[in-house]
């Protein structure tokens, strides 16, 4: 590929690290917030599965890379060992980022609810690591919805308990409730929901959190579920953008490489709907990459239906209620 490129010889890792030390990440940052900004309208009317609203649907996690913290001395993790960040704001219609920020391996995802501006009737889905009642609480107040686990320390007491409608729906439990604890109590003072519902796959049973009161326990359930969209979204950016194989270790290294491979992802998200493609945005990226070298035209690559071309996308299917 290289070869094809003009290149005579293979990039020292070196050379490249060096180079990326001088290179100003805002670049790459400033070209990704605008295809950011290009490419979510693009996708703002994707219905997703088993879900009746049509509010802005946001997941929020974060994924870590590993590395030695003698090379990168700035990227502090847990254990004396390196660790990066890569805190996401996924909006779930079309998996398309709506917020990154790259951080050190120590930066706690819950600190990530202050450096955000909630959106008033938005959805935010995540893990009950980013249960922080002070910053939900100001969601809250700002009229943005949320939806989370409870921890298992959580302490509270039932005001209501809420019919259900569709016995047979899975849902054991819909109520609304009243953290208790002392702390707690005073950082979020007013009611929340609490829906707990069975899940067959696993055999096991699942609560749930929101403040919101208005969709059904049914569809609270069905929003934690699409919160995996953004886990497979982050197996696709490691397994096909290398993340995991760093090109310099500096602060501004790590952020060109991490801003570079979501560039990537948005560009190929962006002809996916140039060239009407019914394909997902992970097998067009996949489709492009095996036929790099071919003379071929992108639109009918990437418009023409034959499954065994893409056979070799390996996104592994992720269990609802996994531990991650």
């Amino acid at each position: 590929m290289l070869y094809h490129l003009g290149f005579r010889k293979a990039v020292n890792h070196t050379s490249l690290s060096r180079a990326n030390e001088s290179r100003d990440y805002r670049i790459f940052e400033g070209l990704g917030l605008y295809l950011i900004a290009t490419v979510r309208p693009m996708y703002s009317n994707i219905q997703l599965s088993q879900i009746t609203i049509d509010n802005v649907i946001y997941a929020l996690d974060s994924t870590t890379i590993s590395t030695s913290i003698r090379l990168a001395t700035w990227a502090l993790g847990k254990y004396s060992k390196g660790a990066v960040k890569m805190h996401t704001l996924l909006d779930l219609r079309g998996s398309i980022p709506a917020n990154i920020h790259i951080t050190d391996g120590k930066w706690h995802d819950s600190n990530e609810l202050d450096a955000l501006t909630p959106e008033p009737y938005a959805f935010y889905v995540m893990d009950k690591a980013y249960v922080d009642f002070k910053a939900l609480f100001r969601f809250h107040q700002a009229q943005a919805f949320w939806v989370s686990r409870p921890k298992e320390n959580m302490t509270f007491e039932t005001v209501e308990q809420m019919d259900i409608s569709d016995v047979k729906s899975g849902v054991l439990e819909d109520s609304c409730i009243r953290v208790t604890g002392y702390n707690s109590s005073k950082l979020y003072p007013e009611a929340m929901r609490f829906v707990r519902v069975y899940d067959p796959d696993n055999d096991t049973i699942v609560d749930f959190i929101s403040n919101n009161f208005e969709v059904s326990a049914l569809e609270i359930s069905n929003l934690y579920r699409h919160r995996w969209d953004i886990e497979v979204f982050f197996k696709w950016i490691k397994q096909n953008i290398t993340v995991k194989t760093l090109w310099g270790y500096s602060e501004n290294a790590v952020k060109i490489h991490l801003w570079a491979a979501i560039i990537s992802y948005l560009t190929v998200a962006r002809i996916k709907v140039a060239c009407n493609s019914p394909y997902s945005i992970t097998e067009v990226a996949t489709l492009i990459r095996i036929s790099a070298l071919e003379r071929t035209d992108l639109r009918s690559l990437i418009t023409k239906l034959d499954s065994s071309i893409i056979s070799n996308q390996n996104v592994k299917e992720l269990s609802l209620f996994d531990e991650i």
